[in-house]
Formats: structure tokens, sequence, C-alpha cells
């Protein structure tokens, strides 16, 4: 009987092997992301130390003072870029289009293969950036912000859903797709602290509200 087990042992143990290596090849690709945000602790401690103020006009905002997007390499500009950061197997042509790829939009869940169903989000919007200081910004500071490759401030997701959320705040917006939100509100405050902007108290409560639950 010690060897009958044996045997069964042997098929239960080549059967796992299998099972883990199937599991393996099966594995989604690894997705490309905006550069990996400030820790949920590191955020609510920065939180912690900010003092809601109001929010600013919006008069004299145009998109027109934030230039974008900026060339960074060859023929590539910001926008190119991100979509070849963000994408999975993207080919650009000669002038960095990308023509073909695959991108799966963090905001909503959707996949798509096509470029032109993807907008280049800025995570903390222009227009809200105006209202948060950068009114008082020069144009190169502007231009800087608006094309913001270093900071998790950049991100492709679908158009839509960009056009949905507009330079509304995480005080009135959020993603759908609540697995990524705390990652979103990492980005958000982030980008805020780094570039010295203010938040008012609707924006702060709802950062706290979404890290505690990090």
């Amino acid at each position: 009987m010690s060897g009958v087990y044996a045997r069964r042992a042997g098929v239960l143990a080549s059967a796992a092997t299998l099972a883990a290596l199937t599991s393996l090849v099966n594995a989604p690709v690894a997705q490309a992301a905006p550069p990996a945000p400030i820790s949920a602790a590191a955020a609510r401690s920065y939180l912690a130390t900010v003092t809601p103020k109001a929010e600013g006009s919006l008069s004299g905002y145009s998109r027109s003072l934030f230039p974008h997007w900026s060339t960074v390499s060859g023929a590539c500009n910001t926008r190119e870029t991100v979509l070849k950061r963000d994408g999975v197997g993207v080919v650009t042509d000669s002038a960095c289009a990308a023509v073909s790829g695959s991108w799966y939009s963090e905001y909503d869940g959707a996949t798509w293969t096509d470029a032109a169903d993807l907008d280049i989000d800025h995570v903390v919007p222009l227009a809200e950036a105006w209202r948060s200081g950068a009114a008082s910004w020069t144009t190169a500071q502007r231009q800087q912000f608006a094309n913001d490759l270093t900071r998790p401030q950049l991100i492709a997701v679908t158009d839509n859903v960009n056009q949905a959320k507009g330079d509304q705040d995480p005080g009135k917006w959020l993603p759908s797709r609540t697995a990524y939100r705390c990652t979103y509100a990492r980005m958000w405050v982030n980008v805020k602290q780094y570039w010295g902007l203010s938040m008012d108290s609707g924006e702060k409560s709802a950062l706290v509200g979404v890290l505690n639950g990090c």
C-alpha cells in the first residue's frame, strides 16, 4: 500500500506543478503605469498638516496658459510618451504616433486597442491647479506642471471618463473602479504636495476618507 500512496503523492505533486506553471503562463501582462506615488501613510501624514483654503477664481484661466504637449525626445511629445509608457506592446510610426498596442484604463477597467479612445489625464486638472495656486506661476512653471512625467500627474485613461471628470477634485469625482481609489488619492496628494498647491475642505475630507481605508 505504501507504493500506491507514493505513486498518488507523485501524481498530485505533478498536478500541482503543472497548475503552478499554467498560472504563470496565463498571468496577465504587467501593465505599465505612472511613477509610483507616495505611500498612503505619507499621504495621510501630509494631509494632517494641510490647512484647507477656499479655491481661487477661474478668472483669467485658459488651457493655453499651460503649454502642452511638450517635445520629450525626437518626434515624441508628452502625450505620445505617456501612451507608450502606459500601454503594452505599443508600436509607433515615424512621427511617434501609436499605431497599435493595448491600454488598460485604471479609472474604469476598460481595455482599448486604439489610441484614439484614450485621453492623457492630468490627475490634478489644469483648471484645478489654477484655482489652487498656479494662477500666480510663470508660464514656464505651468508648462512643467502640464507635462510632468516625474510625478504621478499623467495617465492614459478612457477618453469619455476623463471628460466626465473634467476639472473636479476628489470631493466631487473619484474613479468608478474602487480598487484604484487609494492609488488615485495618493497620486493626487503627491502632486499637490510637490507643486505646493492648496486644498479646499471638501477635497481634503474626501482624500482623508479614501486614505483612511488604504
